[in-house]
């Protein structure tokens, strides 16, 4: 197949980029390589894509509306791969409108695109933050998720409903996945497995939120990505059972599929942290501090819809998942 990736240069999207490379597809790459963190770390991501055959490159921005439109009437791709956002919840506070912009906008011309352009399926990011302040666990495609705790939850959950939208106004299929806490080779220098393991080594001290009474449904990255070509190759079909007097919210009449993708076991944040120190070599200096708005303090999937429809269920144990970034983090960094 021939498929779209926009963040293409970003943490998840280099990986499921390569993946499909790997199975043969064409992937056509898209990123604006901004300065939301390092762009080193982008570029690096990107060289070991370019080059590779079947890969091509877009730099572009998802608000630039006609940019948008003439990619994809001139690559006619025949699924799109939605990763690219506005991520942090923290930043939302201090940049509410760089999640506006990307976010809103740029998916309206994402989910535009495939409408004017016949694409057969949509596959997009949501997160597990949508969840916000329920304590229902665990967290369920079939639970409300009305109360978000951060303006980045309230993006995801809008994202959830105007592809809905564009499912039930002209039956494109789409499929939102709602990504539990990911960690991994390559991650992102802004999440809490780099930051840690970056000052440990350093011998600094780390910041541990709500005094280490977090808890999170830790995701691997091969994890992920297998869970979003899984659900790419199975485009989002009406569920048959759908009662509008009984809305279901995690499926329709309309063509438009929500899963959890989690490791469905949630780790204590004391233990993350062990995890780390085993790793590096030494202790932590830990500075706790309080609860930080937007935060969930514990979050959990439930991914049993994940594995009836694709067959797949995430099981990367966390103490092999932080091996391997520890291992890539000294290989990179010569640290």
């Amino acid at each position: 197949m021939k498929v779209l990736v926009t963040g293409a240069a970003g943490f998840i999207g280099y990986h499921t980029a390569a993946a499909l490379l790997d199975r043969g597809d064409e992937v056509i790459g898209l990123d604006n390589l901004n300065a939301y963190y390092d762009v080193q770390l982008k570029e690096a991501r990107l060289a070991r894509l370019v080059g590779r055959n079947g890969f091509r490159f877009e730099r572009m921005d998802l608000e630039d509306r006609s940019a948008v439109a003439g990619l994809f009437e001139g690559a006619r791709p025949d699924r799109v791969v939605h990763l690219a956002a506005q991520a942090g919840v923290r930043y939302a506070s201090e940049n509410p409108h760089a999640y506006g912009g990307s976010n809103l906008t740029g998916f309206l011309n994402i989910l535009e695109g495939c409408r004017h352009n016949k694409v057969g399926h949509l596959v997009y990011a949501s997160s597990s933050s949508v969840y916000g302040a329920s304590t229902a666990m665990p967290f369920s495609i079939h639970q409300n998720v009305d109360h978000p705790l951060s303006l980045y939850a309230a993006t995801k959950k809008a994202n959830e409903l105007m592809a809905h939208a564009y499912a039930h106004l002209y039956g494109i299929p789409v499929t939102g996945l709602r990504f539990f806490t990911v960690y991994g080779p390559w991650g992102r220098p802004d999440m809490s497995l780099f930051l840690f393991t970056r000052r440990i080594l350093a011998g600094e001290p780390i910041d541990v939120y709500n005094n280490g009474n977090h808890a999170r449904d830790f995701t691997y990255i091969d994890d992920i990505v297998e869970g979003v070509v899984r659900t790419l190759d199975r485009p989002a079909t009406p569920d048959p059972t759908w009662q509008s007097n009984a809305p279901n919210p995690g499926t329709s009449s309309a063509p438009y599929r929500l899963y959890n993708i989690g490791n469905n076991t949630p780790v204590e944040l004391m233990y993350f942290i062990s995890c780390i120190e085993a790793e590096v070599g030494r202790p932590a200096r830990k500075n706790f501090l309080p609860l930080q708005p937007g935060d969930v303090p514990r979050t959990y999937a439930d991914v049993d819809a994940l594995v009836r429809d694709v067959g797949f269920r995430p099981s990367t144990p966390i103490e092999e998942g932080v091996r391997k970034f520890v291992a890539w983090y000294r290989d990179f960094y010569k640290a």
